[in-house]
């Protein structure tokens, strides 16, 4: 039997050191690399989004795919380890995409409409792509993001490290 004050002495100790353990958690969470679930603050000319960074294999291979919502200034930046001809497309994918391709200097060049389920690839007509920012349909043309403007491939770089990658593999510095 306990008596009230032991007992809340010890319900203030074990509090004390569930907080402690929390924070410790919290710490160790913070410390650890992101993953593709993470989001990172990325300009695209002006406009800020908050992308999700796919550069290792199974991830670029997954995309969106079984996604059923997508905030309205959040996307899905593909990185490549050098630009190549590149073509996407919708397979078990729900969401009305546009996909902006980049060239490795940052820079947009196309942006496409790619449409719920269609297996058809959406590719680039330039043969230099690095980069792919998949966003909900229309958020280039509502936002005014044209080809020409640049990806800020600094914060592109900072969002790799976080996620425990080397920006090198993709000529990143």
């Amino acid at each position: 039997m306990f008596s009230r004050p032991r007992f809340l002495s010890s319900l203030a100790l074990a509090a004390a050191l569930l907080l402690t353990a929390c924070g410790r958690s919290d710490a160790a969470r913070d410390a650890a690399p992101k993953t593709v679930d993470d989001r990172f603050a990325i300009k695209v000319g002006d406009r800020t989004v908050q992308m999700q960074i796919a550069a290792l294999p199974a991830e670029l291979q997954q995309g969106l795919m079984f996604r059923k919502t997508m905030g309205e200034d959040e996307g899905m930046l593909f990185v490549f380890t050098a630009p190549q001809p590149q073509g996407f497309w919708m397979r078990n994918t729900t969401l009305p995409l546009d996909i902006g391709y980049f060239e490795a200097t940052g820079e947009l060049k196309e942006i496409y409409p790619m449409y719920p389920l269609d297996e058809r690839p959406v590719s680039a007509r330039s043969r230099s792509i690095q980069f792919c920012l998949e966003m909900n349909q229309g958020w280039y043309a509502r936002r005014g993001v044209k080809p020409g403007v640049l990806l800020d491939l600094k914060a592109v770089a900072e969002a790799l490290k976080a996620r425990g990658l080397k920006p090198e593999q993709a000529g990143l510095r």
